[in-house]
């Protein structure tokens, strides 16, 4: 299955040539990380896709110094919502009636199930629950890149409250939550890439309840 050969090609790539990857392939993994699911459909999170040298410069120092920040064709930095909002719901809620061009009597309930409940809980559950979504997006983007021929570092090595000053983000109700930056694997200066994969057994990793 050849989608089960990229997975088994990837890995975290630890040092990136600079080579440039072709626009379509990051448009494919952007379209791959929009079209996860996510809880109520709502996709509550951004993804910054960063190409500038200088914020990827002032971006290193705070994520652990990995030369992949600099050295990447792209940075993906994904951002998930810091709290869920009624104007938020509502947007999500009426894109779809807009995108559908129809109303749904259960579909109106549901809307006004989920406004009685995400905005009046405590804001960092609510972050910590549009994180979990980013993070359903950040794994189908890896698997995308994968699939293109393009090596992707995922990392959660960084200091988040740095990036959001960095980026500015809580000023747009966000916050940072993993970092992808993609690119081209340097081989000769990579320890990794020529180790053998290593994962759990499937009887170690699978539980069969029939």
């Amino acid at each position: 299955m050849e989608l089960l050969d990229k997975l088994q090609w990837r890995y975290a790539a630890k040092a990136m040539n600079g080579e440039k990857v072709p626009q379509d392939k990051i448009d494919n993994i952007i379209e791959a990380a929009s079209l996860a699911p996510t809880s109520s459909g709502l996709q509550p999170f951004e993804i910054l896709v960063i190409t500038n040298q200088e914020i990827k410069e002032k971006i290193r120092p705070v994520a652990w110094n990995q030369s992949v920040i600099t050295d990447c064709s792209h940075l993906l930095v994904f951002a998930a919502w810091d709290t869920y909002t009624e104007d938020r719901i509502n947007k999500m809620f009426d894109l779809t009636n807009e995108v559908r061009g129809f109303k749904n009597e259960g579909w109106e309930n549901y809307r006004q199930q989920l406004l009685n409940s995400y905005p009046q809980k405590d804001a960092e559950e609510n972050f910590h629950h549009a994180a979990k979504q980013a993070y359903i997006a950040f794994s189908q983007s890896i698997a995308a890149a994968a699939f293109e021929g393009v090596d992707s570092t995922p990392i959660e090595g960084f200091e988040p409250e740095a990036v959001d000053e960095i980026l500015n983000l809580r000023a747009k109700g966000l916050r940072s939550c993993v970092l992808l930056p993609l690119g081209y694997r340097d081989e000769e200066n990579d320890w990794l890439v020529n180790l053998v994969k290593v994962r759990k057994s499937k009887d170690d990793l699978v539980t069969v309840i029939d």
